[in-house]
């Protein structure tokens, strides 16, 4: 049985999840009805899960109870846009910085600067756009990874027996199944 640092019991909300829509709108109901994001963990990927258990898995219900199963926080849509912006937007900024930076450096006309900043600029932004594509590509495939072997699980902590039925509730409301408690 897995406990805390205080060595109380943790007890967790399980569910699977057939869809990522059915999902997102279960973990926004639970983020609305006060429970914490930190709460909250999905199954980490598939090589991971392999590595850490030994074996591979056939089906995601195999994996549900098993405290031994590596999971990994739940990070939101809106983070993934933003690390997608940061990498467009962090080089296309150092680039067109540094480019223009030069020309002035170098005794250049200022619309030379500007030009060479503007061009640095798009590639930096073309660089970042590729690597934003890449983030968006892993996590797809982590998620059509998992609805290849039977859904996407959830993990609730619970703080007690009635923050447990809360999130059987709403876990319920959004098409899961297999919504139970364990320790």
């Amino acid at each position: 049985m897995m406990t805390d640092v205080n060595e109380k019991p943790v007890r967790e909300a399980v569910a699977v999840f057939e869809t990522v829509e059915t999902l997102q709108e279960a973990i926004d109901d639970l983020l609305s009805s006060n429970f914490d994001r930190a709460e909250l963990s999905l199954l980490a990927g598939e090589h991971a899960v392999e590595e850490k258990l030994g074996h591979v898995y056939k089906k995601i219900e195999e994996l549900e109870d098993d405290p031994n199963v590596p999971t990994v926080a739940y990070i939101s849509t809106e983070s993934i846009g933003d690390a997608k912006g940061a990498l467009i937007g962090a080089p296309m900024y150092i680039a067109a910085c540094t480019a223009a930076g030069i020309a002035i450096a170098v005794g250049g006309p200022l619309a030379a600067a500007i030009t060479a900043g503007a061009a640095a600029g798009g590639a930096g932004a073309i660089i970042g756009g590729v690597l934003a594509s890449i983030v968006g590509k892993h996590h797809a495939d982590y998620l059509h990874e998992q609805l290849e072997h039977g859904g996407l699980i959830l993990w609730v902590r619970t703080k007690d027996a009635e923050h447990e039925e809360r999130a059987k509730r709403i876990l319920a409301k959004h098409s899961a199944h297999d919504v139970h408690v364990h320790g």
